[in-house]
């Protein structure tokens, strides 16, 4: 017997609280970044989803894909308007929006979970009336804010045994399509579902604090404190916004985590060692082992 074979059954063992601790979990996962870009990164991450689903939790995938609709409205020589820095998304850029999102990429992911032996569905927010939008900002036209979810289809899925992939875009008033933030949608969608997890993958390492460390676990206060102190700057902002607002809503904990390092969610859920920034109230319900 190798040291290897030992190594992987003594991993496998210490796993088991965790594997009985999540099974029937719900876990949101917001993926985007590097990751979903490379093809063994998405490969790997596919494979991490269909052993969670194999495990008995219930993933739901939620995703991102603004540097491919950056490329295709260049491709098709579709100028775009901004407005402080942002995107003005009028209706032929909400044409190119959707069709990337809920296209290209959403079915990218969808086959690669499905290659690796998992079922997975593609949806968006406008199937079955799952996200009704208003406005984010009248300025940039059809950009949107989750305004009711409705997770009932997605509750059929995981009865199903399915994996369901969301593209972030739901529905406006008149039959309007809305395009929204991706974390936005997982927090929303995990507050709907009241997931035990949202774990959002980011191309950075976590929350970290004054001298540069990675904070690895933090109450909501703690992050507000931070923010307060200028040192939860810049892009971290919006994810930890997406973070208390979860949390407010009923989901137990937050993870932000890099997506970029192998096994990432696997780490942080059936692993003492975590991965990451993990937010919440409560304390965890299993014990790390010694």
């Amino acid at each position: 017997m190798t040291r290897d074979s030992v190594a992987t059954a003594r991993t496998l063992s210490e796993a088991l609280p965790y594997l009985q601790r999540y099974t029937g979990a719900i876990v949101v996962i917001k993926f985007g970044g590097h990751a979903m870009g490379d093809s063994d990164a998405l490969a790997s991450f596919a494979r991490d989803i269909v052993l969670m689903r194999q495990v008995g939790v219930n993933p739901v995938i939620v995703h991102g894909g603004g540097p491919m609709i950056n490329e295709m409205l260049k491709r098709l020589d579709i100028t775009s308007e901004f407005v402080r820095g942002k995107r003005v998304t009028d209706a032929a850029t909400m044409e190119v929006v959707e069709m990337v999102l809920s296209g290209v990429v959403n079915k990218r992911i969808v086959q690669a979970i499905n290659d690796e032996g998992g079922k997975a569905v593609g949806l968006s927010g406008k199937d079955a009336g799952l996200i009704q939008c208003v406005a984010d900002d009248p300025e940039l036209g059809l950009v949107g804010r989750p305004d009711k979810v409705n997770p009932e289809v997605l509750h059929h899925l995981f009865k199903a045994g399915m994996i369901p992939v969301l593209a972030p875009l739901g529905s406006g008033p008149e039959g309007a399509t809305f395009n929204i933030n991706g974390d936005t949608v997982a927090g929303a969608i995990a507050g709907a579902l009241k997931a035990d997890r949202l774990l959002l993958l980011t191309d950075v390492s976590g929350v970290k604090d004054a001298s540069g460390q990675v904070v690895t676990q933090l109450h909501p206060d703690q992050v507000r404190e931070l923010t307060d102190q200028g040192i939860i700057a810049g892009g971290m902002i919006p994810k930890t916004e997406t973070a208390l607002a979860a949390i407010e809503a009923g989901v137990r904990a937050v993870v932000i985590l890099d997506g970029r390092a192998p096994n990432a969610c696997l780490l942080e859920l059936f692993t003492d060692h975590g991965a990451g920034s993990l937010i919440r109230k409560t304390e965890p319900r299993v014990t790390p082992l010694d």
